[in-house]
């Protein structure tokens, strides 16, 4: 990882959309810190496309999709997505909105969804009965799509339950992810990856693969590594420190900054290159 001063001026100035994780890359201390709030607006207000991914629960998601300056919200690790109605790609929107003013849309069909949730409860329980200290996500009401187990937020995990969770989640056919503080598992091809490229499709008609170079990815921990390797400007959070000797793919760059701080530092870097 290089220092993020080192990230080319004219790489910079071609930038017109930031895809960001949530949880202690937007959040400090589980809350987005006015800094931060700010650095979406500046984003938003110089033209750019800003889209949260997250695993986050859709539920959970809705009232940071509404108040937020951001194109949309995909959460579940890719498998929903939160955008205002009738949004006017060619202005800048408004924000606060009404909760009815945002739509929900899915990757996968209503049947298919009911199906994995049934499954996907089973998992769940399984866990809890077999892991010790495994308890599910406190925001697991607002899950459609997903499970979580909470490792970080609220409890803690040793590294040892968090690995038999996520062989527990694989081995019932699931996909397993680890982010700065849940586990996380959903049947489906849909990644953070293939919601970004669901969402760029779908929100903007654009194909997100053809325009990688426009694009940054900003991150924290395990479950952003896909998108650090497939992001050629691809940064990490200072405390992605965290995650460093478990990571297969580093971010090319990282901040200074920790949490909403370095996503604030990324933000100014941008604007900066701007002409």
């Amino acid at each position: 990882m290089q220092p993020l001063a080192l990230w080319p001026g004219p790489t910079r100035q071609r930038i017109f959309g930031v895809l960001t994780d949530i949880d202690d890359t937007l959040t400090t201390d589980g809350a987005i810190t006015p800094e931060a709030l700010a650095a979406l607006a500046d984003l938003k207000a110089a033209g750019l496309h800003v889209i949260a991914i997250t695993g986050r629960p859709v539920g959970w998601s809705e009232p940071f999709a509404a108040s937020w300056p951001v194109d949309s919200i995909v959460a579940e690790n890719g498998a929903v997505a939160l955008l205002p109605k009738n949004i006017d790609k060619n202005s800048l929107q408004r924000f606060p909105l009404k909760r009815e003013q945002l739509s929900k849309i899915y990757q996968q069909d209503a049947t298919t969804r009911a199906a994995n949730y049934a499954r996907m409860q089973q998992v769940l329980a399984d866990i809890e009965a077999r892991v010790p200290g495994a308890r599910r996500a406190t925001d697991s009401a607002g899950r459609e799509t997903d499970i979580a187990i909470d490792h970080s937020e609220f409890t803690h995990l040793p590294p040892s339950a968090i690995a038999e969770c996520v062989a527990i989640m694989r081995a019932a056919g699931m996909n397993a992810t680890v982010s700065s503080i849940h586990i996380n598992g959903w049947y489906g091809a849909h990644n953070k990856l293939e919601g970004a490229r669901w969402i760029v499709r779908e929100l903007l008609g654009r194909d997100l693969d053809a325009e990688l170079s426009h694009w940054v990815y900003v991150g924290d921990s395990t479950n952003d590594q896909l998108m650090f390797e497939h992001f050629e400007n691809s940064v990490g959070v200072a405390n992605i420190a965290r995650f460093v000797p478990q990571l297969t793919h580093l971010p090319r760059y990282v901040t200074q900054g920790e949490r909403g701080a370095g996503f604030a530092e990324l933000a100014r870097a941008i604007l900066a290159a701007r002409p």
